[in-house]
């Protein structure tokens, strides 16, 4: 399965989930179901992303429905269709949806929206990242004293960064150091699983931003069960600086 025809694919189902979801307003949006941390609209993009890869012929993993379509598939395609449900559902602005497809040589192809604003970025392995089809870069920032850094959970400790910003979406957190309007990114532990960073992930790599996992554990995995604990950077110089934090 070629890169472009993922993406087409990709950018489709993105697109019908910001569709569906645009016309609920409070309450609605903040439904819940009974599964703990899940609202309903989470239910509602997954039906709606998993209806658009199971055309693809794919193995599909989700953070809602878990792992569906064909499980021999070269192809996997790893989903979060709601990344930052409480920001969605609250209104914040900052929410998105993010898909990455892995064959056996790891992360190929991704798609990262912002769906508030219909910001998207892409990546294909070997052929660059972009945002709104513009390639991307990441700052060129070396010192943590110079560095606006984005934070998921407390980190171990606090570091003199110039600031610091709480987001609440790791993927669109680790879109934008890839894009340089980060400098930096971190987790305060193992609470990442590979939905909410395979397409961030890809982003970083491609741009030339670095992403690691602070134990050494691989990152280009697909199992639902994974946590990873997240550090990425603009520049080697920046993960080092950062790692004492994590």
């Amino acid at each position: 399965m070629e890169p472009d025809e993922l993406l087409r694919a990709f950018a489709g189902l993105a697109a019908d989930i910001r569709t569906r979801l645009a016309g609920l307003e409070h309450p609605a949006r903040r439904a819940r179901t009974e599964r703990p941390g899940q609202y309903a609209i989470d239910v509602v993009a997954d039906e709606v992303a998993c209806t658009h890869l199971h055309r693809l012929g794919v193995r599909v993993v989700s953070e809602e429905s878990g792992v569906s379509g064909d499980v021999t598939a070269d192809v996997t395609v790893v989903v979060d269709p709601v990344d930052g449900s409480t920001n969605a559902a609250r209104g914040i602005p900052f929410w998105a949806t993010s898909v990455c497809a892995l064959d056996a040589a790891g992360p190929l192809a991704a798609l990262v929206v912002n769906q508030a604003t219909a910001e998207s970025w892409t990546a294909v392995r070997g052929g660059g990242a972009a945002r709104d089809g513009v390639p991307i870069r990441p700052a060129p920032t070396t010192r943590i004293e110079d560095a606006v850094v984005a934070l998921s959970t407390f980190p171990a400790r606090l570091l003199p960064w110039r600031q610091f910003r709480v987001l609440g979406s790791c993927a669109l957190a680790l879109a934008h150091v890839a894009a340089g309007s980060l400098d930096g990114y971190l987790d305060g532990g193992a609470v990442h699983a590979p939905w909410d960073y395979l397409g961030g992930l890809l982003l970083c790599r491609e741009a030339g931003a670095l992403v690691h996992d602070v134990a050494g554990l691989p990152l280009e995995v697909t199992d639902p069960g994974a946590r990873r604990h997240l550090l990425a950077a603009a520049t080697p110089e920046l993960a080092a600086a950062l790692r004492p934090a994590a």
